[in-house]
């Protein structure tokens, strides 16, 4: 066997959505906050995304996690997020593994029954409370960035579909959000298929016809994600809903962001009051429970402060090699299996 390099990594999925985390053979990049290190990564080290990400060694179900040590003293670690497509500001199912594998694997010493500890993010520092029991965690609560609207009742033109409604909200990064119902889906999973046809349409077609940008932080801009809202059934109701994650396919999680995100719409149209939530449930069933814990604002912009409370499980340990004669070292793309459009960055 012959490798110009090794990267460790330990596999992990939060209610159903894959977040592996890199321990080991990627340097960290340079950065005075965990944003800057988000920004250096993705211009410098994309080829390390790409790699675990892009087949033969990832697939579009894949998220990873890249360890590096905290820029603020008061964090206990500090994680990039990669996805299929971009590099999130923050991410809930990949926060959820981010702790669950720091703890079970003994980076950061577990306390029972309760760990409490904070990550620095790249959307800003995170405080988490894990619930622990024999060695594992059986719980992790995420104390989310601030979630706010951006734009209630958006007009959007969708090709072959005219004009729908949707909203547009912050929840860890942009979503837009739209009635499953008067699309005409139950959000099963055999419609997951065409789910993520048209929410790549929407999510096209929103990043064409409305700028949004973080108040704060300008780098954070455009939506990312659609959201799939079914009828909302009440506050602490269950409420089920699909994110379709570019490059189109569906979160298999509640999406801890997107379950932030929904709860600051309901809030902003007086449906949910704090100290109420939800509990998210996805394509496949599985389900995070929410909060509105406080209210709060973001550069003058009204927002909610939210926990999103999610279980993660570690699925295996991994080493990945390139054979310096292999001909594909950054991997490969193929549209029959790379979501719906086939792309390997957010357009």
């Amino acid at each position: 066997m012959r490798s110009d390099r090794v990267i460790t990594v330990v596999g992990c999925h939060a209610e159903g959505e894959v977040g592996d985390v890199i321990t080991g053979g990627v340097r960290a990049p340079p950065g005075a906050t965990m944003l800057d290190k988000k920004v250096a990564f993705e211009r410098d080290f994309d080829h390390v995304r790409r790699l675990l990400i892009c087949e033969p060694r990832g697939s579009v179900a894949r998220h990873v996690n890249l360890l590096v040590s905290p820029t603020r003293a008061d964090c206990a670690s500090g994680a990039i997020i990669m996805e299929p497509t971009e590099y999130p500001p923050m991410s809930g199912s990949n926060t959820m593994c981010v702790t669950t594998v720091l703890l079970e694997t003994g980076v950061v010493p577990m306390q029972e029954p309760e760990t409490r500890l904070r990550l620095d993010m790249p959307g800003g520092p995170v405080d988490v409370v894990a619930e622990c029991r024999d060695g594992k965690c059986v719980s992790v609560t995420v104390a989310n960035v601030p979630a706010f609207v951006s734009r209630l009742d958006a007009p959007l033109e969708v090709g072959g579909h005219g004009t729908i409604t949707v909203d547009i909200v912050y929840g860890g990064m942009f979503y837009a959000i739209a009635d499953a119902r008067e699309l005409g889906f139950e959000i099963a999973p055999h419609e997951a298929r065409d789910l993520a046809v048209l929410g790549e349409k929407i999510r096209l077609a929103a990043r064409a016809q409305y700028v949004v940008e973080h108040p704060e932080h300008p780098e954070i801009q455009g939506v990312s994600i659609v959201q799939f809202a079914a009828p909302f059934a009440g506050p602490d109701q269950v409420c089920r809903n699909t994110c379709i994650v570019s490059p189109g396919r569906s979160d298999r999680s509640p999406t801890g962001t997107g379950t932030s995100a929904r709860m600051a719409l309901l809030h902003a149209r007086g449906l949910l009051k704090v100290g109420q939530g939800i509990t998210h449930e996805s394509i496949i069933g599985s389900r995070f429970v929410g909060r509105i814990v406080g209210g709060t604002s973001v550069n003058g912009t009204p927002a909610v402060q939210t926990t999103i409370k999610g279980r993660a499980w570690i699925t295996g340990l991994h080493q990945y090699f390139v054979d310096p004669s292999d001909p594909w070292p950054a991997g490969y793309v193929v549209s029959d299996t790379w979501g719906t459009s086939g792309t390997i960055q957010q357009s």
